[in-house]
C-alpha cells in the first residue's frame, strides 16, 4: 500500500470533522470515523516533526558545518534568498 500523504491525510481529517460537527451519524459510525480520525491527526503530527526534523538538519551555518538549530524566516532575510517553493 502506497504512503499516505499529508495534504491527503489532512484533507479526511477535514471531512471527519465536518461530518462529526454536523451530528447526523449514528453513534457507531461517529465513533468509527473518530478514530479514524484520532489516526489521521497522529500519522500528520509525525509527518510534520519529521519535516521539522529534516529541515533541522539541513540548515548550516556560515561556515558551512552543520548544525542544528530550528528555521526561521529571518535565515531567508538574511541570506537574500527567495523562499523556496
Amino acid at each position: 500500500m502506497a504512503a499516505l500523504k499529508f495534504e491527503d491525510a489532512m484533507a479526511r481529517l477535514e471531512t471527519i470533522v465536518s461530518e462529526l460537527e454536523k451530528g447526523d451519524l449514528p453513534l457507531d459510525e461517529s465513533l468509527k470515523i473518530f478514530e479514524e480520525g484520532v489516526r489521521l491527526s497522529k500519522t500528520c503530527l509525525k509527518m510534520l516533526d519529521d519535516a521539522e526534523r529534516k529541515v533541522e538538519i539541513l540548515i548550516q551555518d556560515k561556515d558551512g558545518k552543520k548544525r542544528l538549530r530550528a528555521y526561521t524566516l529571518d535565515d531567508e532575510e538574511a541570506d537574500g534568498s527567495p523562499p523556496s517553493s
